[in-house]
């Protein structure tokens, strides 16, 4: 598959148009960003842990009848993937208070809440990537009710399958963001990545952070812990 020219370049992937007009490859960069990019720096090592770790997990779940965009891995930092129309919303999904949503309703982090929380928020960098509810998301035109039910549908397994497979390897999902796309017959499937950048990972019985809430709140060994968390999954 040969790599063409440049699609598009965000704060954490490279996408690259291929000599296939439906598959397109994308690059992980070891760039790190927190607070819509007013924190910048690098986290050695990053790219890696996230594409192998990402690919790892978009199998797993396509097992478990989550259809993904994944295709191929090609190298340790470069994936094959389908083309998708990203749906512009970040669909975050909470089991465990932390972060914004600790400090919004008041509760103490590490919380666990009696039902899983489900938010979306709306992909614009300009606005903050502001919180909506199923109106906003009807008045703005994003996404159909159906979509939108599909969505949830499968967040929620996603949530389940995840879950459930993590805590095999003494990790808690504490909490996670997703993003979803429409493919080339205009189904929805999950796109995106999965990684130590997007879900908040608690080590099961010390609640250590393995995730980029180190890198975020400059606590420091953020280098380790995204090692340590492919080395539980893939044991690399």
């Amino acid at each position: 598959m040969e790599k063409r020219e440049l699609l598009y370049e965000g704060k954490a992937k490279k996408v690259f148009k291929t000599d296939d007009p439906n598959l397109y490859i994308v690059q992980y960069k070891d760039d790190a960003t927190a607070g819509n990019g007013a924190k910048r720096g690098t986290i050695r090592g990053k790219g890696v842990v996230n594409n192998l770790v990402t690919n790892h997990l978009m199998r797993m779940l396509e097992q478990k009848g989550i259809p993904t965009h994944y295709v191929k891995e090609l190298s340790d930092t470069e994936t094959l993937v389908k083309k998708v129309q990203i749906i512009p919303l970040e669909v975050i999904i909470r089991n465990v208070a932390a972060g914004s949503l600790a400090k919004r309703l008041g509760m103490e982090e590490g919380t666990k809440l009696s039902k899983t929380v489900l938010e979306y928020c709306y992909k614009d960098d300009a606005l903050g990537d502001p919180m909506v509810n199923e109106y906003h998301i009807a008045a703005l035109g994003v996404a159909t009710p159906e979509e939108l039910a599909q969505i949830a549908e499968y967040s929620m397994k996603i949530n389940h399958e995840l879950g459930e497979y993590l805590k095999s390897a003494g990790i808690e999902l504490v909490d996670f963001k997703l993003e979803f796309g429409r493919d080339s017959e205009g189904k929805v499937i999950l796109a995106d990545e999965i990684s130590p950048d997007t879900c908040r990972f608690w080590d099961v019985k010390t609640h250590a952070h393995l995730d980029k809430d180190l890198f975020r709140r400059d606590l420091g060994g953020e280098e380790e812990a995204y090692r340590e968390v492919l080395h539980r999954l893939l044991g690399k």
